[in-house]
């Protein structure tokens, strides 16, 4: 006797797979943004738009269900961003502002603190929300914070 497999346990193209991709995860956090950051978005949502055109043209379902999920991303995240003005006190860190740190080990590093998506610190942006932010916002130039298990000194504020 052979016993017939249930189709819920074969994986097809054709069915549609990959057409129900959970959605991207939004954060709780205020969407605060640079105006750079807003035209971050602004771009990668008319990327998107276009991605999803030809991927419409070409009646490639993976590719259509992958652009409409991040398009919801990002016209959510577009939706809700909250363009905040660069400071211009800069006795104080805070959104927006340069940061140079000292750290223990000899090392200079500065970052810009930004909106959560624009967020890259390999290029010098940090997000708003990160460890390292939270610790220096309201600190000023000769103010120690503590960076994990270290310490670093503000060395300034642009």
């Amino acid at each position: 006797m052979i016993a017939r497999m249930s189709r819920a346990f074969v994986k097809n193209q054709e069915d549609g797979a990959g057409e129900d991709l959970p959605d991207r995860p939004v954060s709780p956090h205020p969407n605060h943004v640079t105006a750079h950051g807003l035209a971050l978005i602004e771009a990668e949502i008319a990327k998107l738009q276009h991605e999803q055109a030809a991927a419409t043209a070409a009646q490639d379902r993976v590719a259509i269900a992958r652009t409409s999920r991040d398009l919801r991303y990002w016209t959510a995240r577009r939706a809700s961003a909250d363009v905040i003005a660069p400071p211009t006190d800069l006795g104080e860190v805070r959104f927006g502002t340069t940061v140079t740190i000292a750290r223990e080990d000899g090392r200079n590093q500065t970052f810009r603190i930004v909106g959560e998506d624009e967020a890259d610190p390999a290029h010098g942006t940090l997000s708003h929300v990160s460890p390292l932010a939270v610790a220096l916002f309201g600190k000023q130039v000769g103010d120690v914070v503590t960076v994990g298990d270290t310490e670093a000194e503000i060395v300034g504020i642009a």
